[in-house]
């Protein structure tokens, strides 16, 4: 937590007519041989050291012989007792793209993800204080978290049918989960998370073309079992409207031709071709 003890600092611009004053009378003291001028010396470079210029959205931990003495985030030009160290730090936002990195699934299949984060620094006493450093604390962080991340969930639903949430169809939900996980871990630096998602997700290379082939499959076989099920209910919708208007009388075996006659018409992935039967239906 950012203390809020009471910071004194003037104009820079007045202390550089000081400093100019300063400069210009030691001058002229050694110009007239006062040899003992030489002794202001380091109070003119000592005054120097007080000056601190600030841009927006930077700010200054100011410490005194180690204590720490508050945070200056107004910007501008100050000067302030000299002898007070300050350390600036960026509250700007900052980018950090996470490399891809090899991890395996719930389910024990090698996967390549990587991240995005959206940060900045909102407590600028943990971020200096409570970690070594802040910068590298983000980028271990992310990948610690973007691998928790890939342990706790399956890249798909094939093998795991009883997931909520699985890394491929479920976007929005596991970029709200690693955007929790990172606010917490990232609050002990006093960094503000303002985005978190997934920037890359693919299977290894090792398994990817087994696991496009398994895809390809999936989807064939959900497209056939919905044009069986389409099948089914045209010839149940056929032989409905046929018995009701009385246009032919079908005992069990020309339903079970009729039938299997429509289902291959309407399953086959080619066009029929018609063959004219002369005969009976028993031929």
């Amino acid at each position: 937590m950012e203390n809020t003890y009471k910071i004194s600092k003037t104009s820079g611009f007045l202390h550089i007519a000081i400093n100019l004053a300063m400069l210009a009378s030691i001058i002229s003291l050694i110009a007239n041989r006062q040899v003992w001028a030489l002794a202001f010396i380091p109070l003119w470079l000592l005054h120097i050291g007080g000056f601190l210029i600030l841009q927006p959205n930077k700010a200054a931990v100011l410490l005194l012989f180690g204590a720490y003495k508050g945070t200056i985030k107004e910007n501008g030009f100050f000067w302030m007792n000299p002898f007070m160290a300050k350390k600036k730090i960026s509250l700007r936002a900052n980018n950090l793209d996470s490399k891809p990195i090899k991890v395996n699934d719930k389910l024990g299949n090698p996967i390549m993800i990587g991240g995005v984060l959206v940060w900045r620094v909102k407590d600028t006493y943990k971020a200096y204080f409570d970690v070594e450093n802040y910068m590298d604390f983000v980028n271990i962080q992310t990948d610690a978290a973007i691998r928790k991340l890939a342990g706790a969930y399956p890249y798909d639903s094939f093998d795991d049918n009883e997931a909520d949430i699985c890394l491929r169809s479920d976007l929005e939900e596991v970029n709200s989960v690693l955007e929790t996980e990172m606010t917490e871990r990232l609050s002990l630096a006093g960094i503000e998370v303002i985005e978190a998602r997934l920037s890359h997700l693919a299977y290894a290379q090792e398994i990817a073309g087994a696991m496009l082939q398994r895809q390809q499959a999936t989807a064939i076989i959900a497209a056939r079992r919905k044009i069986v099920e389409g099948a089914v209910g045209m010839v149940e919708m056929a032989l409905d409207q046929l018995s009701e208007k009385n246009v032919v009388e079908l005992d069990d075996h020309k339903k079970a031709t009729m039938i299997s006659n429509l289902m291959v018409v309407l399953c086959s992935d080619k066009a029929a071709s018609p063959v004219v039967n002369t005969g009976t239906l028993y031929q």
